[in-house]
């Protein structure tokens, strides 16, 4: 390990930095050493050598899983703006230099979720790339990359379809019922949807669940975007089609314990338009590699 000019201070290495933040994910040593290519022993003998830099322990052991200490969450931070800051120092240097245009398009709700994170960090790996951001909805933005008015777009895939010709998985998650808290929108009959507009996927997935489980339902409110189905679920007046992983309280998730069924799980793809260029292809990589991050909870 370095030390800290000036003071002596060991510092962690990067390598700790990613093993820890990998176990405390998947809370398990085994699962973590599949992911980062090595064994269970030299695994524990990183987090060994961790802690005893730190003098703390930041995972406490519980069988066959392990739970984050609170010193350990306190570092959960400082590692990952530590390894992301890392990426972006090397990548500005060791990248190609790659200038031009992409023209990107993501469905409307993508705009405060998942893109903030993917622009930011491509703007300070790739300065030379100017990305026109174009939002709307899934079969709209798949039909522009056909004409190729855009160059790359990312759409969700609702859970049992086909995936489109030419495209890649980059995300999946479950797709959840969510109501209000203590609400009552789900006992009533038919039961009342709170949805986005004719071919949104996650519309068609929730009705196709219903009809599947023949449970009558209505479309009672109907909003483009997510926030004014929100609306509705907040006022206790609808349930609504949400990825699980939005979900926080007021909300909460409903299942088979409300009468619903399951939904499955939605995908979201990425597609480029033929013959698309060099600033396209860096930008579609750093898409998927924000993805992966997100998947493993290090975004």
């Amino acid at each position: 390990m370095e030390k800290l000019p000036g003071t002596g201070t060991e510092l962690i290495d990067m390598e700790l930095y990613r093993t820890f933040l990998v176990i405390a994910e998947t809370s398990s040593f085994s699962k973590a050493s599949d992911l980062i290519g090595r064994t269970p022993s030299a695994v524990s003998m990183q987090i060994k050598k961790l802690e005893t830099l730190l003098g703390v322990a930041v995972f406490a052991r519980e069988g066959r899983t392990v739970r984050i200490t609170p010193e350990g969450e306190a570092l959960l931070g400082y590692a990952r703006r530590i390894l992301m800051l890392n990426e972006e120092a090397v990548s500005l240097f060791v990248a190609p230099s790659v200038e031009g245009e992409v023209r990107f398009g993501a469905p409307a709700d993508f705009g405060t979720r998942f893109l903030p994170n993917i622009l930011s960090r491509f703007a300070r790996s790739h300065p030379g790339v100017n990305v026109d951001v174009h939002l709307d909805g899934s079969s709209t933005l798949d039909e522009k990359v056909r004409k190729g008015e855009l160059d790359l777009v990312l759409s969700t895939v609702r859970p049992g379809a086909p995936l489109p010709s030419a495209t890649d998985i980059v995300f999946s998650e479950p797709l959840a019922w969510v109501g209000i808290e203590g609400g009552i929108a789900y006992e009533r009959d038919p039961l009342p949807l709170a949805v986005s507009t004719p071919g949104c996927p996650w519309r068609r997935a929730a009705r196709n669940a219903l009809d599947a489980a023949q449970k009558p339902y209505r479309i009672s409110y109907t909003s483009f975007h997510s926030a004014g189905q929100e609306a509705a679920l907040l006022a206790d007046l609808a349930v609504a089609p949400f990825p699980a992983s939005v979900v926080e309280p007021p909300l909460q998730i409903l299942d088979d314990r409300h009468g619903l069924p399951t939904i499955g799980d939605y995908h979201i793809v990425m597609k480029e338009r033929s013959r698309a260029g060099q600033a396209t292809h860096a930008f579609a990589q750093h898409v998927e590699e924000c993805f992966k991050e997100i998947a493993l909870g290090t975004a």
